[in-house]
């Protein structure tokens, strides 16, 4: 489970392994977004703990809640997470699909719509990896929950400990947070701190060290395939999100709004 929770299992991403890109064309294998179980199963590009690559872990890690906890992952959440938070717009299917951002594909400078995944909790898996659509107002009283060591306007989902523990570092001497590309249309190269070794905790990349936008060492990042960001620093009681639709990942202007966001915060 610690190795799912860090990317270290060995599991990747297609569009992230030219490896894996080539295993999916000469085995015919479905691709893990279509949401069968089947599909997650994977050949390893390292032993666990060997590397770290970001992948399906989290996916199993759902599932692995879902074995504990006897239900369905969406269930759980909205037991444990979404409901006690208040999260009322964030979960597996869109509340009202019209409300839904359209995504795009910035190709030379000019957008086009792309299509996105519907949605829904009639999938075999429930991508805990990246399957909720949600809010950015939502989203922050998630990350406010986190400010607070676990609590939020009196409903406690994490001990104060195990928020703590969050801002460990669990990779070691693995560098984390930095991918290269297999598929441009997705993603570009990515590595929002170069100059630091940022490590992964149990949830999300750490940075170690304090960043130029004026983030504590110890805080907490991570981002989705269509250009959202987050991070949350509990030292300095600061969190922030910037959501929006628009691949490949890692688009720079995206990217500069980022920090310009956070340089204000």
């Amino acid at each position: 489970l610690r190795d799912l929770l860090t990317h270290t299992s060995g599991f990747g991403y297609g569009f992230l392994s030219p490896d894996l890109t080539r295993w999916h064309a000469a085995t015919g294998a479905p691709d893990p977004n279509g949401g069968t179980r089947a599909a997650h199963v994977l050949p390893l590009l390292h032993d666990p703990g060997e590397a770290w690559t970001y992948g399906i872990g989290i996916d199993w890690a759902g599932l692995a809640v879902e074995a504990a906890s006897g239900q369905r992952l969406d269930a759980y959440l909205d037991e444990h997470i979404l409901g006690p938070l208040g999260m009322t717009d964030t979960g597996f299917a869109p509340v009202d699909p019209s409300r839904r951002a359209v995504a795009h594909l910035r190709v030379e400078g000019t957008l086009f719509p792309a299509p996105t995944p519907p949605g829904g909790t009639e999938a075999e898996v429930l991508s805990g990896g990246g399957g909720l659509h949600g809010t950015a107002p939502d989203y922050i009283r998630f990350l406010r929950m986190l400010l607070n060591g676990g609590e939020l306007d009196g409903a406690r989902v994490l001990r104060p400990e195990t928020v703590r523990s969050l801002s460990e570092v669990q990779t070691g001497s693995l560098r984390a947070g930095a991918f290269k590309t297999a598929n441009s249309v997705l993603t570009t190269d990515f590595d929002l701190y170069p100059d630091m070794h940022t490590g992964h905790g149990l949830a999300t990349v750490v940075t170690p060290e304090a960043t130029k936008e004026g983030r504590s060492p110890g805080a907490l990042n991570w981002a989705g395939i269509f250009n959202t960001y987050f991070w949350a620093d509990p030292e300095a009681g600061k969190a922030g999100v910037l959501l929006t639709q628009l691949m490949p990942f890692g688009d720079p202007d995206v990217l500069a709004l980022l920090r310009a966001l956070e340089k204000g915060a």
